[in-house]
């Protein structure tokens, strides 16, 4: 009888794992940018464990109309960082290495994708 109590609650617990979703894939560490503030002002704005492989338009510099790239990036995460020149991840792109990547004043951005380094 306890033979089988241990079996159903294995298979109940084995059908539970399968039908939680899995958590979406992230890149572990931190993403800064620097944009100019309202009071132009510097301002780092810092990305927290982003989520990989999604284009991630930068709020603060999304509208080209409105508003100055966002500049000096620096990749403290644990995955590659391909920086664009454009929203949507469009236009110049650059590829910043994990853990270290970054880039000056004159490396200018407005979205990011993060890819697993191979």
């Amino acid at each position: 009888m306890r033979l089988r109590h241990a079996a159903g609650a294995a298979f109940g617990a084995l059908t539970l794992l399968l039908t939680i979703p899995a958590s979406a894939s992230a890149a572990e560490g931190q993403f800064q940018y620097t944009v100019t503030g309202l009071d132009g002002h510097p301002l780092r704005v810092v990305l927290e464990d982003p989520p990989s492989e999604q284009c991630i338009t930068l709020p603060e510099v999304a509208d080209p109309s409105a508003s100055s790239p966002a500049h000096s990036p620096r990749n403290r995460t644990d995955e590659r960082a391909i920086v664009f020149s454009e929203p949507d991840c469009t236009g110049r792109e650059f590829v910043l290495r994990p853990h270290t990547g970054y880039g000056t004043e004159r490396l200018e951005l407005r979205s990011v994708v993060f890819v697993r380094a191979e």
